[in-house]
């Protein structure tokens, strides 16, 4: 590649990963922003920079800290500490009708009396707008989110998919510099989930609208969103892109809240510039990893093994005597395109394995009770230090 033609990859990297380039300006930033009910921090010192266009996810289960960290960010609630930023506009003291933003809520929250464009008009009325503005507003807001042709029916008359769909409407109508989305899509069922997914990516990127998303649900996070913030008791564990996270979490935490994961203790025995050894008593054997870890020896690690890399043999491979473990299939889940294999390995140590069914078999591979070998690549482990 010349040299000009590498420039150009790294500004093309900047500019559809912004967090990439130091030069990069934050469009919504936290600063050590804390949040305390009484003695108990919902939110403790967390500082995070969000760029323009983003559609970014903050993740994490029940009480972690991500919705009250979005309603400060609305406005709906004051930080303890700390700033907020939007547009390099401090939001201090700023009530939640004067900012920049617009939220769509889990409920939907449409009014039933009203149409589909009365719902949608209702914000562009209160502020005032020209009927006619509003008619052609509301107009190219139907036809981006696909809902024309339902224009004069009421919620009611609509499934859960469209008054989502009308929701997202009348957030972006107003036209607000961030869109805030608080569990979006938690109240349709899977398929419908799935496919709403890629709808709401679809619109963000043509409206250009910056979107901060609260969900618990690794599953939307990771399609959705450009890079999502992992959350845990008011803290951010850690902060990338869905395919940083999966592939290099920074903790067992991390690693068992993105994904499958079976996660195996050891004890470091050797460590070269180019490879490690782990003995693990829950593997029964050595482990060997195709990088080094740069522990000390005897420091105690978690090697970090995703299903979907490992495999299932019947013969003990004769070309290697590292991470090849025998045990017994005891457990099978057949998902149509994956079947899952729970294996007690002969240390008793439990591990999942899970293959693709990319052909028809006349019979299942493997069955409960067979003997079989789980095997993987030196460079399918992540290794964990915490």
């Amino acid at each position: 590649m010349s040299q000009g033609a590498l420039q150009k990859a790294h500004e093309d990297v900047h500019k559809t990963q912004p967090w990439n380039n130091p030069e990069a300006v934050p469009f919504i930033r936290f600063e050590n922003v804390t949040k305390k009910f009484g003695d108990f921090y919902a939110v403790d010192d967390v500082s995070l920079d969000i760029y323009r266009h983003e559609l970014f996810a903050l993740l994490g289960g029940s009480g972690c800290g991500k919705t009250t960290l979005l309603r400060m960010l609305a406005g709906f609630e004051e930080p303890t500490a700390g700033k907020i930023f939007i547009d390099g506009v401090d939001m201090a003291g700023v009530p939640a009708y004067e900012r920049p933003t617009n939220m769509m809520f889990q409920s939907y929250a449409l009014f039933p009396h009203m149409t589909v464009e009365q719902n949608v008009a209702f914000g562009l009325h209160q502020d005032g707008l020209p009927k006619s503005e509003i008619r052609t507003l509301v107009s190219d807001m139907l036809a981006l989110v696909q809902m024309t042709k339902f224009a004069k029916r009421k919620p009611h008359q609509l499934s859960g998919g469209q008054r989502q769909r009308v929701a997202l409407a009348r957030s972006l109508v107003k036209k607000p510099k961030v869109l805030l989305l608080d569990e979006p899509l938690g109240a349709l069922d899977k398929k419908l989930r799935e496919q709403t997914q890629f709808e709401l990516v679809n619109i963000q990127e043509k409206v250009g609208t910056t979107f901060v998303m609260v969900t618990h649900d690794q599953e939307e996070a990771m399609t959705m969103a450009s890079r999502i913030a992992v959350m845990n008791e008011g803290v951010i564990r850690q902060l990338g892109t869905p395919f940083e996270l999966y592939e290099y979490p920074n903790s067992r935490f991390t690693a068992n809240f993105l994904g499958q994961v079976n996660l195996i203790e050891g004890t470091l025995v050797d460590d070269d510039e180019k490879y490690a050894v782990i003995h693990s008593d829950d593997a029964g054997g050595e482990i060997y990893i195709d990088h080094a870890v740069q522990g000390h020896e005897g420091a105690t690690l978690w090697i970090a093994l995703r299903p979907e890399r490992l495999r299932l043999l019947t013969e003990k491979p004769t070309d290697t005597k590292y991470n090849c473990l025998s045990g017994k299939v005891e457990e099978i889940g057949y998902l149509g395109g994956l079947s899952t294999y729970h294996v007690r390995l002969d240390s008793g140590f439990r591990i999942k394995v899970t293959e693709p069914n990319s052909s028809r078999h006349i019979e299942p591979r493997y069955t409960w009770e067979d003997r079989v070998w789980v095997t993987w690549e030196a460079g399918a482990a992540s290794v964990l230090n915490q």
